[in-house]
């Protein structure tokens, strides 16, 4: 029987391997090396635990070596001990049983293990990887010493540990989990959907998803992941992620979603159930020119501007949406609700009656970055008592900060889901406004506009009070920065532009 680690233990040991590559590399790339090993000695560990399962049960070796390679087969030679007993050129030896691996799960495994350079000695001298492969030695990564969901755990808390290890690279990888909680939690992803990240990272809104799925007592095995990644190690980390979650339908394909869309049916964008997303914010290399006769219609609402490409995104993300009950939730930065050059889309969106929610959200829930995002709710088929609606939700207040870092509260996170369900009126929080309205502001979705602090006309013989005069006035200030903030985004791009043009 496998020693049982608790979180505490396997966290410890899991960090510990991290810190073997201190001094040797920036933190950001110790992903590449980290995942891979933990991978190989999970595999391993539990290949060898089927195999003893099967061992007892008939005393046929090769019975045995059929059960364990039922749910991965390692090769001769490609086994976790066979690596450890090299006595040099250890990355040559990881290489081949990575390769070697891959080669024998290719529906499932090809490419997972990334491309890390093993053999650079320079890099990862012998030393330092027989180093690494002793301390994960230490302990089983069996199933019965760490079930799923507890190894799954400390994937979790490793990403976030290099995310704030390694702090510029975080917001590549790494999504506040809490923030992820709650735009799953209002897209309710039910058994048998299929759920889909066309920015999908290290798959953290898939696992996500998964778990929600679980804590309403559904079977996650009846879900359909999908996901696409522009970082090929970024794309591996997350297979190997829903590998360890225990998913075992799913796709994760590495390339560029605006450029080359990998799930396509019938020479047309295939459509989800749920699309979660934390795109990059406007980013400013992209092929503008092909999107304005882009192949999958996705253009329907206007090309964007060369210097973001939000839009572009959002387009996508839209038209990945099951016609029936296709709904999404994405990450994006403030300037999507009210930038001038995107005006024109935006009145198409609130035409289009697909716009469900906007909701704004504090500032610092981003690693390095203390600018304020919002989510951005669709549907394509909204309920009758909320079509012709959107409404507007001001949570800039809803968060806690510790530690340097901030999150959503258990209670912040039911009050806004509180909120997005009763989908009324809460004044200086929540308001219900019609499309006809917004289009009457030429479809600014700045939410300032809509969410006004509460009048309170009892004091002062019906008149505002000091308090309610500094609110009414301090939301109109923050309406002015966050144009502000838009305004330097939106000139930053005119520069990039003159440097495409030129």
């Amino acid at each position: 029987m496998s020693e049982r680690l608790t979180q505490q233990e396997l966290e410890s040991y899991l960090w510990g391997a991290a810190k073997l590559l201190r001094g040797l590399m920036d933190a950001g790339d110790y992903k590449q090396y980290i995942f891979p090993l933990l991978f190989f000695k999970r595999l391993s560990d539990v290949w060898d635990e089927e195999y003893k399962s099967g061992l007892d049960e008939t005393s046929d070796p090769s019975y045995a070596r059929a059960t364990a390679d039922d749910r991965f087969a390692i090769p001769d030679g490609a086994h976790w001990s066979d690596v450890r007993s090299a006595s040099r050129d250890v990355g040559r030896a990881l290489l081949n049983a990575f390769r070697a691996i891959e080669a024998a799960n290719p529906e499932r495994l090809i490419g997972v293990f990334g491309n890390a350079s093993w053999t650079d000695k320079a890099q990862m001298p012998d030393e330092t990887l027989k180093n690494l492969i002793e301390h994960f030695s230490q302990h089983s990564l069996s199933l019965a010493a760490v079930p799923e969901d507890e190894l799954g755990n400390g994937y979790e808390y490793l990403i976030k540990q290099f995310a704030d290890d390694s702090g510029h690279t975080a917001q590549e990888f790494y999504t506040n989990r809490t923030l992820v909680h709650l735009m799953t939690q209002m897209l309710e992803p039910k058994v048998g959907e299929t759920i889909y990240d066309p920015t999908a990272g290290t798959g953290g809104m898939l696992i996500s998803a998964l778990a929600e799925v679980k804590r309403r007592g559904g079977d996650a095995r009846t879900l359909g992941l999908y996901g696409q990644e522009l970082i090929h190690i970024t794309a591996a980390i997350a297979r190997m992620n829903l590998v360890l979650h225990g998913v075992e339908d799913f796709e994760i394909v590495a390339g560029n979603t605006l450029s080359t869309p990998a799930f396509i049916e019938r020479d047309r964008l295939r459509t989800f159930d749920v699309v979660l997303a934390n795109p990059p914010y406007s980013i400013k290399k992209w092929n503008r020119e092909a999107w304005q006769s882009d192949p999958w219609g996705r253009s329907f609402l206007g090309t964007p501007p060369q210097g973001r490409a939000d839009y572009a995104f959002f387009q996508h993300i839209l038209k990945s949406l099951d016609p029936k009950t296709g709904r999404c939730a994405i990450l994006f930065p403030h300037g999507v609700l009210f930038r001038n050059e995107e005006a024109e889309m935006r009145r198409k969106l609130v035409e289009s009656d697909l716009l469900e929610c906007v909701l704004g959200l504090g500032p610092n829930l981003f690693y390095n970055s203390p600018m304020e995002a919002c989510v951005v709710i669709c549907r394509s088929r909204k309920p009758a008592d909320r079509q012709g609606k959107i409404l507007f939700i001001d949570a800039v207040h809803e968060v806690a900060r510790e530690r340097a870092q901030s999150f959503l509260k258990p209670e912040h996170q039911r009050r806004i889901l509180g909120a997005y369900q009763a989908f009324a009126d809460d004044p200086g929080f929540a308001k219900v406004a019609t499309i006809a309205g917004v289009l009457q502001k030429n479809g600014n979705l700045s939410i300032p506009r809509y969410v006004r602090p509460p009048v309170d006309t009892a004091a002062n013989g019906g008149d505002q009070n000091l308090k309610t005069a500094w609110a009414a006035f301090d939301a109109n200030g923050r309406e002015f920065w966050l144009q502000m903030d838009a305004l330097v985004d939106m000139l930053d791009g005119a520069v990039v532009e003159e440097a495409v043009d030129a």
